[in-house]
């Protein structure tokens, strides 16, 4: 059985100069889960995906969903219907949980 209980989920985050290095608390064939890291003044470049989930846990920054920008902070949940065009920059040290069901 895959892990299934994380209490310490900020943990698991890996925070790396060249950018973020997602980690995968379940990469199952129906669902994606994981947590990402990111420094100060890092990015992820606006690109288009598949519906996601994005749930902040640590930081302060803006993420770019379609045609509007939102402020980032801890507890703040953004959805990202599939096929708009998301990114992220981090103000300060980032932490979020992602997942994604099934395309």
């Amino acid at each position: 059985m895959p892990d299934i209980y994380f209490p310490d989920t900020k943990s698991k985050a890996v925070f790396a100069a060249d950018g973020p290095k997602p980690q995968f608390l379940i990469d199952a064939p129906q669902f994606k889960a994981l947590v990402v890291g990111l420094e100060a003044g890092q990015q992820i470049p606006v690109h288009p995906g598949e519906a996601a989930m994005y749930h902040f846990l640590e930081g302060e920054g803006l993420m770019t969903v379609g045609d509007e920008t939102f402020v980032i902070k801890p507890g703040v949940t953004v959805i990202a219907p599939s096929g708009i065009r998301r990114g992220m920059n981090a103000k300060t040290r980032i932490v979020f949980l992602g997942s994604k069901g099934a395309s």
